[in-house]
């Protein structure tokens, strides 16, 4: 009789639905953002969420994904191109936590120092305002241009080009595509990585590591108290992920930012 009654209850447990993980949905760009997303999905699995990553390729529609509700969250921006894409877009979207910082470096094919860049040289960098002002300040750092104060940066602001640089502004995607045909390019970490490049090896310059453009994980406005958001939150500044960014990220130049 007992080995009838253990059978019947482990035949009910098997009929019984399992229990189904809470989704989750997360917007990344390739890297280094959905290396440390897949680590938070473990540390989320734990808790009872099921972290589904939705990879894009460029910065703009992970925020027109978010706020059309096909993301709960995405993490692959800093504030400050957060608070130009909400402005341009009418966007309701929200910062959470820092999570790593991805410094912005220059690049070449053609020299090996940037006291070999020539007169007339072709400089390719990113055409949104925060990335493109980011990669101005850089130059202007390495002693290659002289700007106009002000957050904003364009062609327009260069106040002195000793060397009179041929200025080109693309999309942050292209820019590694561009260095066949440019003497230097100004690329956001995430793209050269992707594109092959490694920035502690082949970069002539990147920016310092206390740069305010770190990388944060943003939801809807009205979702930051949510349940799930504050889980995924805690993931994202959790000790595995500091680890893994530290242990396997550092040496291509990612730093944590938590």
């Amino acid at each position: 009789m007992k080995k009838f009654i253990v059978a019947f209850c482990a035949l009910l447990a098997l009929s019984q639905p399992a229990f189904a993980a809470e989704r989750i949905v997360l917007g990344v760009t390739p890297f280094p953002a959905h290396e440390i997303a897949s680590v938070a999905k473990d540390v989320l699995a734990k808790e009872g969420y099921d972290l589904k990553i939705v990879e894009f390729t460029d910065f703009v529609q992970p925020n027109l994904a978010l706020e059309d509700k096909s993301l709960d969250a995405n993490f692959f921006q800093h504030v400050p191109y957060l608070e130009n894409m909400k402005s341009e877009k009418k966007l309701d979207i929200v910062p959470l936590v820092k999570v790593h910082l991805l410094p912005i470096g220059i690049y070449s094919q053609k020299i090996k120092s940037l006291n070999d860049v020539p007169d007339r040289a072709v400089v390719a960098l990113p055409s949104d305002p925060t990335n493109g002002f980011r990669a101005y300040k850089l130059l202007e750092r390495e002693g290659l241009l002289k700007m106009k104060p002000g957050n904003k940066l364009t062609a327009l602001d260069i106040v002195e080009n000793p060397k009179k640089l041929k200025i080109i502004e693309l999309e942050a995607p292209q820019l590694p595509r561009t260095l066949p045909d440019t003497t230097i390019s100004v690329i956001n970490m995430n793209f050269a990585v992707d594109a092959g490049l490694d920035p502690t090896k082949e970069a002539l310059a990147l920016e310092a590591g206390d740069s305010p453009y770190a990388v944060v994980l943003a939801c809807r406005g009205g979702d930051e108290d949510s349940a799930k958001i504050k889980a995924l939150a805690k993931a994202l500044n959790s000790p595995e992920v500091k680890k893994f960014i530290t242990e396997k990220l550092s040496a291509k130049g990612v730093i944590p930012a938590f």
